[in-house]
């Protein structure tokens, strides 16, 4: 096997790249939920609480709050309100009390815990009741704190960085292919997904080996080893070669000419509706999970299942897929790749709505994510390098990561995170699954319709001839 040397420091570059994001990109959003941030608030750019439940106690030992005491959780003290429900002998009610959070546990007891609700006569009557409480109520002081907006600025800062870095690197990587090179892509792409895998991986089984079992994680591992990827990234990236390309006169003028394309609208359409399916399972996949952990008793390895699940990811699926993109692409061409990608899609979050626990995830994900996310973002990139004018290649791929991974990622996390806060779970990512489904047979109506003759073939239609089949062909200029 012959050793490509012009290409190898962008597979170095894709792998230490990707690789340092691994130990954070997957559970930012868990990170943000280990803070106390709401779904809905996760969509925009203190700790978890569990359902607590206590045996044997009675609510008549506990005084009724004073209005100094209902005033306090809006001072940012440490004490939160919560919905308990208590499971007595006679009968079953629940009631608002307000506690002082000690190492994030409820102690009942009256010189911590009072009762909000005044008007409830079940306390002098009620005793060895088991209580369970939820719906702790601290989001004020969450979103009033510098935790909150430094999570913010630095999320956004983070998420602006990472897309940028990333349309640039495809935008080098084409350019290292050259003309006519975009179905060799996905076999440089490939070493990213190896590289982000593996260090989430090794992330993941760090937290939870880290945090010792506990519910609220230490994440301390994972930022190392997003600084040292970091730090050897860096010094691949002093070793890119760039070629010479030449520039477009008028970057501008060429690019409105493009936009101006309906199929070039249509495909940007779609794109940022492969974002929005992107950007749910993004966001929500493993605050999903780990919602479902607390049901099923899976939260002390629920780090290892998340680092299980994106190796599954990445160094099951999308290592196949990104290796045979090219193929894919050349065979069914970027309108039917395009459909199946979004059918694939359907199916994924269908199947994970269907999980009974995190564990039946994992082989979901290993069989899926390559047909969705690494099919569907080869065959968008690649098709933007095809469609992209000589000297505006870096452009188009902004204007299309735009629409897919920032434009798109915004609607999906924001319908997402209401759609999650309202109904679920399940129900959101059924939700999904429909939309995954009406766009397939959307676009394959459009393709066979309209779009067929209009987008760029994948095959190289070159016709080789003879010499004189050629004279009789071609018209030759006179000196």
């Amino acid at each position: 096997m012959k050793l490509n040397y012009i290409q190898l420091p962008i597979k170095a570059h894709y792998f230490f790249f990707m690789a340092a994001m691994g130990p954070i990109l997957p559970f930012l959003p868990v990170y943000g939920k280990q803070l106390g941030i709401s779904a809905l608030i996760m969509v925009l750019p203190g700790p978890i609480f569990p359902d607590h439940s206590i045996n044997n106690v009675s609510c008549d030992l506990l005084s009724y709050c004073t209005p100094q005491d209902i005033s306090k959780p809006y001072l940012c003290m440490g004490v939160k309100n919560a919905m308990c429900h208590w499971t007595c002998t006679n009968k079953n009610f629940s009631l608002l009390i307000q506690f002082q959070a000690i190492n994030e546990e409820i102690n009942f007891n009256s010189n911590s815990t009072c009762l909000i609700d005044k008007n409830s006569s079940y306390c002098s009557e009620n005793n060895n009741c088991n209580v369970t409480c939820d719906k702790f109520e601290d989001s004020y002081c969450l979103y009033t704190s510098i935790t909150f907006w430094s999570f913010v600025l630095l999320m956004s800062l983070g998420n602006i960085g990472f897309n940028v870095s990333n349309c640039m690197s495809d935008a080098i990587c084409f350019d290292i292919l050259g003309e006519n090179g975009q179905m060799g892509y996905g076999r440089q792409r490939v070493w990213g997904t190896i590289g982000f895998g593996i260090s989430a991986f090794l992330a993941g089984y760090a937290v939870d080996y880290w945090s010792k079992g506990e519910i609220i994680k230490t994440y301390t591992p994972a930022f190392l080893l997003i600084l040292i990827f970091t730090t050897i990234d860096l010094f691949c990236c002093k070793k890119l070669d760039l070629p010479l390309m030449t520039a477009s006169t008028n970057i501008l003028k060429d690019v409105i000419k493009l936009l101006k394309l309906k199929s070039i609208i249509i495909f940007l359409c779609f794109a940022t509706i492969a974002g929005i399916l992107d950007s749910f399972i993004i966001y929500f996949l493993f605050w999903y999970l780990e919602d479902l952990a607390m049901t099923t008793n899976c939260m002390s390895k629920i780090k290892l299942i998340e680092g299980l699940i994106v190796a599954a990811e990445t160094l099951g699926g999308e290592v196949i897929f990104f290796s045979f993109s090219g193929k894919i692409l050349k065979k069914l061409g970027f309108g039917y790749t395009f459909t199946f990608c979004f059918i694939c899609y359907a199916l994924r979050l269908g199947l994970i709505s269907l999980a009974s626990n995190p564990w039946w995830v994992i082989p979901i994900e290993l069989f899926m994510q390559g047909p969705t996310y690494a099919l569907c973002y080869t065959t968008i990139v690649a098709y933007a390098s095809k469609i992209a004018p000589p000297g505006t290649s870096a452009t188009i791929q902004g204007i299309v990561a735009g629409m897919d991974d920032g434009f798109g990622f915004a609607i999906g996390s924001l319908i997402g995170g209401i759609l999650y806060k309202l109904f679920g779970g399940v129900t959101t990512l059924r939700i999904f699954s429909s939309i995954a489904a009406i766009t397939a047979f959307i676009y394959f109506i459009l393709y066979l319709k309209y779009l067929k003759d209009m987008i760029p073939d994948t095959k190289n239609n070159i016709e080789w001839k003879t010499p004189e089949e050629a004279g009789k062909k071609c018209t030759i200029a006179e000196s």
